[in-house]
This record gives structure tokens, C-alpha cells and sequence, in this order.
């Protein structure tokens, strides 16, 4: 990448001024501007673009109005954008933003459905004292299905929990903390752990990744965790399994999403749902700022993007 000219300001666009003020006065050379690309871009040519979070891809079809040199998406994933972005593009994903927070909430939903929170909840909603023994996360073994950021992240907050982990990724590989299992082998694998997390990227490979006999080597009672993509897993597949009790599900994605309202999936005791919120928390915004920060530092001393994912 060249630098740009110091005769000339870079530009950024920013979806909102919330994160404009994160970051604060533009550097010197640096202009900001804001476009939440709900219409065609204010200028002919914008060097960093920052899309608006949780909007969907389609508002990526606007850079069709702008000469851009990158866009910093404030997202991790990144299913979908590959057939909605115009020629010429540099998509850069959030590396560094959500890893850290969508483990956080694994955690959360692994450790609400060992020890039966929703279940305390409800009942204390009755106004009824309801003592049970729940299984631990403890002396328990855990198969992380995806070993990028995310799954490495939540690797990290499962140690001090003394469970046992077994990592799964596309490729099989040895690491700093032990082996790495192919996806081939999952079959395998499936019978073995008491909770098995999803933290793959949706692609054509691992759409449906999770379906009925994917879940039918799952042990009795076992936990499903799903935090990367609905689709990942046949809806049809989970209300089965949950719904005569055999397995129990946490889920912050699903397919569709929204969940509609009643959708059969809210009804069972055994399935724990957050509304994809993962990333939604008040560390995301200034992560994201930190990270466009650099993008920008990087893009003055005329280096290369970090965390970019397509050239279109």
C-alpha cells in the first residue's frame, strides 16, 4: 500500500459520532468524517471506511458510490460480504475487538447451564426456594469445535476452571498447550465431551456443520454452546435433541435470527438463549477505536492493513 500524500488528508469515515469521540481529535493529516452508509457516501474518495455495527451486509453495496481504500469492519465474522462487496474493495475484519468478549459470554452461558441459573431464576420468579445438584464445569471435558481467536480466547478462561479441553480446527496441528484435532476426526471426539462449544466461521463447509447426527454422537445430557454462526447448525436438528430432553443448548446465534417470537426453541427448559450478543458490551467501541487507530498509523507510514480477509 502507498502512503498517502502529506499534502493531501486521509479520510475516515466513522458510522456515528460515539466513535468518532473515542477517538478523539484526528491525528495530524487525518480528517474525520461521518457516514453511517444508509445513502451514497458524502465524497468521491474515503481512504478508511467504518461500517455501522449489527446492520447487515447490505449496506456494503453503498461502497459502490466511493473510491475506498479500506474497509475496517467492526465485525469478526464475515459470512456474506464476500457477494455484496463491489470490485475493488480491501475488507479488513475486527481481529483484536470481540475475542476476547464473545469468550467472556461462553463462559457465561457454559457456567449458566452447568450450575441451572435460568433454572434458580424462574423459580425464584414463582418466589419457590428450588435446591439442585447441577453438574460441574470442573473435572469436566470440553471440545472446542474452531481454534482461531475466538476459541483460543475461550481456551484461555477454561483453564483455571480445571477442565479438560480438546481442540478441533480445520487442519490438525500441535500448539504451545497440546494437540490440535482435525475436523475429520469429530466424529470421534463427539462422544467424549460432557460440553462441546461451536466457535467456527460459517462457510459452505461448516453450514449445517452441527446436525443430527452430528448431535446424535453427543452424549445424554451433554451441552451445546453456539457462539459463532446460526447456520452452523440445523435448527430442525436442535429442537429434536432438546425438545425430548436428551441434550441441553446455549445458544447466542440461531437460524433464523431473529428468533421469532414463540419460536418453539424459547419454550424449552433446557435451552438457553442470548440474542447474538457476544460482542455487545462496553469494551467493544473502544477496542474497535484502538484498532482503528493502527489502521490509520499504518496506512501513514504506507503499510500494509492488518486483519484484512478479502480483495475484491
Amino acid at each position: 500500500m502507498n502512503p498517502t500524500p502529506s499534502s493531501a488528508p486521509l479520510i475516515v469515515s466513522l458510522p456515528d459520532q460515539g466513535l468518532a469521540d473515542l477517538l478523539g481529535d484526528p491525528p495530524e493529516g487525518v480528517s474525520f468524517i461521518t457516514w453511517d452508509m444508509s445513502g451514497p457516501a458524502p465524497v468521491d474518495e474515503i481512504d478508511i471506511v467504518v461500517p455501522p455495527y449489527l446492520v447487515g451486509t447490505g449496506v456494503l453495496a453503498q461502497l459502490a458510490t466511493v473510491k475506498a481504500h479500506l474497509v475496517q469492519s467492526p465485525m469478526l465474522g464475515y459470512d456474506g460480504v464476500e457477494a455484496v462487496l463491489p470490485p475493488g474493495q480491501v475488507f479488513a475484519n475486527a481481529v483484536s475487538v470481540h475475542e476476547t468478549l464473545t469468550a467472556e459470554l461462553t463462559l457465561a452461558l457454559i457456567l449458566a447451564s452447568q450450575r441451572g441459573i435460568p433454572d434458580f431464576v424462574r423459580a425464584a420468579e414463582r418466589g419457590t426456594w428450588e435446591r439442585a445438584w447441577r453438574p460441574s464445569l470442573a473435572d469436566h471435558t470440553v471440545l472446542l469445535v474452531g481454534y482461531g481467536g475466538v476459541g483460543q480466547a475461550i481456551e484461555d478462561r477454561l483453564v483455571p476452571f480445571e477442565t479438560t479441553i480438546v481442540r478441533v480446527a480445520r487442519n490438525a496441528r500441535t500448539v504451545e498447550r497440546g494437540e490440535v484435532h482435525a475436523l475429520d476426526e469429530l466424529a470421534d471426539l463427539l462422544p467424549s465431551a460432557d460440553v462441546v462449544v461451536i466457535a467456527v466461521p460459517l462457510t459452505e463447509s461448516t453450514r449445517h456443520l452441527v446436525d443430527d447426527d452430528f448431535l446424535s454422537r453427543m452424549t445424554d445430557d451433554s451441552l451445546l454452546v453456539n457462539i459463532a454462526r446460526g447456520a452452523v447448525a440445523d435448527t430442525e436438528a436442535l429442537l429434536a435433541h432438546a425438545g425430548r430432553g436428551r441434550l441441553r443448548l446455549a445458544l447466542d446465534v440461531t437460524d433464523p435470527e431473529p428468533l421469532p417470537d414463540g419460536h418453539p426453541l424459547f419454550a424449552l427448559p433446557n435451552v438457553l438463549i442470548s440474542p447474538h450478543v457476544g460482542g455487545a458490551t462496553s469494551a467493544a467501541f473502544p477496542r474497535l477505536a484502538r484498532l482503528v487507530s493502527s489502521q490509520i498509523e499504518r496506512m501513514q507510514r504506507g503499510e500494509d492493513p492488518l486483519n484484512v480477509v478479502f480483495r475484491t
